[in-house]
C-alpha cells in the first residue's frame, strides 16, 4: 500500500501555558505599549531584550516590530544612506533586499554555493564594492565565518547578521549573530521562537545602539530600557536619529520570555528530526544532501536538498507526486515568487546582475519545512515518500 503523510506543514506547537498566563496578565492590566509603566515597574518587553542579551553574550538588545525591521533598523544605525551599495547574498527572502531597499540604498548580490551558503570567494572579488554587508543565514546555513570575517575586516565591511533562521545555531563555538556589529532575529511565527511576528537586534556599539533605540521610537524614554547604553551615549544621538517607530509591545514580550528559557530544548528537538530526514534522504539517486560543516551547530527547523542539473519539468513531477501524497515541498527555480520562496532576480527595484553559477543552484533547491509538530515517526514517514517519488522521476529518466 502507498504510504501518505496527512500532518500539516504550517502548524506550529501551541504556546506554553506559562506564556498564555504572561500574556493573560499583561491583558488584565491593559499595560500593552512598551513604555507605558506602573511605578516600579520594568516592562515585559525591556525584561525580555535584558534576557536576550544576556542569552546571546551582548551588551545591548532591542526588541522590534518584526525581524525585517530589525534589519533596516541595523542598516540605518550603521550610517547606511540613499544610494549606498549594500552587500548581500543572492540565496535569502524577499525581506533582506526588501530591507535595503527601505533605506533607499541598492542590494549587490553575493553567488550562492552548493552548501547553500555565500560564495566567499565572490565576496572578497566584490569586497571593495560596498562598505556593509547584510549577510543572510539564509535557511539556517553557515558559512566558514572566521573566514568571511577576515574578508570582511581587511575591506573595512561592517557586517550585520540575519539571524532569522539560526537563532540558537553558532559557528566554532561562536553564537550566530556575534560576529558581526549586530545581529538581527525574527520572533515569526515560522522562526525558533513565535511571537507571530517580532525581532530582536543585538549589538556591543554602544552608539549603535543608542540609535537603534531611538529609530524605533522610544519618545526619548530611553532610560527605561536595560539592556541599554548609558544616558550620556543617547545625548550625542538623540536629535539626529529620526523616530521610525517600530516597537515590539509587552504582549508579544510575555509570550516570548518562557519561549527563550526553553530555546536549547527547542533546538535539539529540530535537529532530531532533522537528522532522521537527512538519513533517510541520504544516497537517493539524483539527489544531493547538503552536508553540514563540523565547525557548525545548525538548527534544523528546515531542510534542503538539491537536484543539480535536472530539468524543470522533472522537479515540477517531483514536488507534484509528493504533494499528492502529502508531502509539500518548495522549489527555489520558480520563475516567479511563490509563498516563501522567491530569487534575486525576482526583486526588479534592484538593478539586473548575472549569476550564472548561482542560478544553476537556485534552480536545484527544494526546501521544506520541519515544525516540531511533526513526531519522529512523521519525519522517517516523509523522507521515504521523498525518496520514493524522486528516485522514481530519475530513474524515468535515465
Amino acid at each position: 500500500m502507498t504510504e501518505h503523510f496527512s500532518g500539516n506543514f504550517t502548524q506550529q506547537e501551541p504556546i506554553s501555558e506559562e506564556a498564555i498566563e504572561a500574556a493573560v496578565a499583561v491583558m488584565r492590566h491593559g499595560r500593552l505599549h512598551r513604555y507605558n509603566l506602573a511605578g516600579g515597574e520594568v516592562g515585559e518587553v525591556a525584561l525580555l531584550e535584558e534576557e536576550f542579551a544576556a542569552l546571546m553574550g551582548a551588551k545591548y538588545c532591542l526588541a522590534v516590530a518584526s525581524g525585517g525591521y530589525a534589519l533596516a533598523t541595523a542598516l540605518r544605525a550603521v550610517g547606511v544612506k540613499h544610494g549606498d551599495k549594500v552587500l548581500t547574498n543572492a540565496f535569502t527572502l524577499a525581506p533582506v533586499p526588501g530591507s535595503i531597499a527601505a533605506v533607499g540604498a541598492e542590494p549587490l548580490y553575493v553567488g550562492v554555493t552548493e552548501q547553500l551558503t555565500i560564495d566567499l570567494d565572490d565576496l572578497a572579488a566584490k569586497a571593495g564594492q560596498a562598505k556593509v554587508l547584510m549577510l543572510s543565514h539564509m535557511r539556517g546555513h553557515l558559512c566558514d565565518m572566521d573566514r568571511l570575517m577576515e574578508i570582511c575586516d581587511a575591506a573595512g565591511i561592517t557586517v550585520i547578521e540575519d539571524c532569522a533562521h539560526t537563532m540558537g545555531a553558532s559557528w566554532n563555538g561562536t553564537l550566530s549573530g556575534r560576529h558581526g556589529a549586530i545581529g538581527c532575529y525574527s520572533c515569526q511565527t515560522y522562526k525558533h521562537v513565535n511571537a507571530g511576528e517580532g525581532g530582536l537586534l543585538i549589538t556591543d556599539d554602544a552608539e549603535v545602539a543608542a540609535r537603534a533605540i531611538m529609530l524605533s521610537g522610544s519618545y526619548m524614554l530611553f532610560t527605561r530600557h536595560k539592556a541599554a547604553p548609558a544616558p550620556e551615549v543617547f545625548e550625542r544621538v538623540k536629535f539626529e536619529t529620526p523616530n521610525i517607530s517600530g516597537r515590539m509591545d509587552n504582549l508579544r514580550a510575555a509570550i516570548l520570555r518562557p519561549q527563550l528559557r526553553d530555546l536549547s530544548r527547542q533546538v535539539a528537538r529540530w535537529n532530531e528530526r532533522y537528522q532522521i530526514l537527512e538519513a533517510g534522504l541520504r544516497g537517493t539517486p539524483g539527489l544531493t544532501v547538503v552536508e553540514r560543516p563540523e565547525a557548525e551547530v545548525y538548527v534544523g527547523s528546515s531542510i534542503q536538498f538539491l537536484l543539480l542539473e535536472w530539468s524543470a519539468e522533472a522537479v515540477q513531477e517531483v514536488l507534484a507526486r509528493c504533494l499528492a501524497r502529502g508531502v509539500e515541498l518548495k522549489w527555489f527555480g520558480v520563475p516567479e515568487p511563490v509563498a516563501f520562496t522567491s530569487r534575486y532576480d525576482s526583486w526588479r527595484y534592484a538593478p539586473a546582475q548575472s549569476l550564472p553559477e548561482s542560478d544553476r543552484i537556485l534552480a536545484g533547491i527544494v526546501d521544506m519545512r520541519v515544525p516540531l509538530t511533526f513526531s519522529l515517526e512523521d519525519c522517517a514517514l516523509i523522507a521515504r515518500i521523498i525518496r520514493a517519488e524522486v528516485s522514481a522521476v530519475w530513474q524515468s529518466a535515465h
